[in-house]
């Protein structure tokens, strides 16, 4: 029975990983999990300095989901590698850092931090606002999504990976834009941008007004851009969005994923990255699966 996968060159013993944001950098899940069993520990975004976030209150439950309005705080670089990065590698499981920055100096300054590193993939958020256009997201227009991925590849030692944010018109333009950049692969989705109105105090439930909407809710969106983004560019594709059990990761593998991140479900139980690793095995072994590679995108 072999769960292995081939991801942009690196060898993952299963598909499972853990979303950006939603895990820390895997000591807070340390006392929970056995991180030792996942392919991959995804960090919470890094930057080239510590940034604040926003203001309270910036999380809050919706139907099926949650909204978040973090505002991608963390303690910068330097403490990044000092203490989350020195924690990750008592682990034999695969490090994927994701980066995050309001400008192209800023992603390739944290890049380069990271390349004489034991990190064995850059994930590279480009929800993040560029503030030298205006505030626009990296991620909702093609060619600075491209001059992203293009900048950062002549920088970086390890392989790219562009996380796209599903808040555009056409998921498969963005794909092939990051394709064209360099990308060695692609993730998504990242969250929705979605609101909460508290009726009884007449307020928005968050201080930022809008949030990131995650979790089950935004599941067959998700789905549906990944199987877009996958049939559109030959590098291969890590998909999110509402995933909380196995079922739900062999529907992404099977729409074209060759790996899957978990991410709001870790929230309400925190072995449930453990729980779909089991269960993508067991369904392989019900089904006479001897390969992850034998369903990855066997639905067209």
């Amino acid at each position: 029975m072999d769960l292995s996968v081939n991801f942009a060159g690196i060898k993952m013993k299963n598909p499972v990983t853990t979303a950006s944001g939603t895990f820390g950098s895997g000591a807070e899940y340390g006392d929970f999990v056995d991180l030792n069993k996942l392919g991959a520990v995804t960090t919470k975004g890094v930057s080239s300095v510590p940034w604040q976030g926003n203001q309270t209150p910036r999380i809050c439950e919706t139907y099926g989901g949650m909204l978040n309005a973090i505002g991608l705080q963390n303690p910068g670089i330097d403490l990044f590698i000092e203490r989350d990065l020195a924690f990750l590698k008592q682990y034999d499981t695969k490090i994927i850092v994701n980066v995050c920055g309001r400008t192209i100096e800023e992603y390739i300054e944290v890049v380069e931090r990271l390349a004489d590193t034991s990190v064995d993939m850059l994930e590279i958020n480009i929800s993040c606002p560029n503030v030298k256009a205006g505030g626009i997201a990296f991620g909702q227009n093609p060619e600075l999504a491209r001059q992203v991925a293009d900048s950062i590849k002549q920088h970086a030692r390890q392989p790219v990976i562009m996380k796209l944010s599903p808040n555009v018109t056409d998921i498969a333009e963005m794909a092939r834009a990051v394709e064209a950049g360099g990308a060695d692969a692609v993730s998504l989705v990242n969250t929705f941008t979605g609101m909460k109105i508290d009726i009884n105090k007449r307020k928005f439930a968050l201080a930022n007004k809008t949030g990131g909407l995650s979790g089950p809710a935004i599941k067959p969106v998700a789905l549906r851009m990944v199987y877009e983004a996958a049939h559109a560019v030959k590098i291969p594709v890590l998909g999110m969005g509402g995933i909380s059990c196995a079922e739900d990761a062999l529907e992404f593998i099977m729409a074209g994923a060759t790996m899957v991140a978990v991410g709001t479900a870790n929230f309400n139980n925190p072995a449930v990255t453990e729980e779909i690793i089991d269960g993508i095995k067991s369904f392989m072994e019900e089904n006479g699966i001897n390969s992850v590679k034998e369903i990855t995108g066997c639905v067209s």
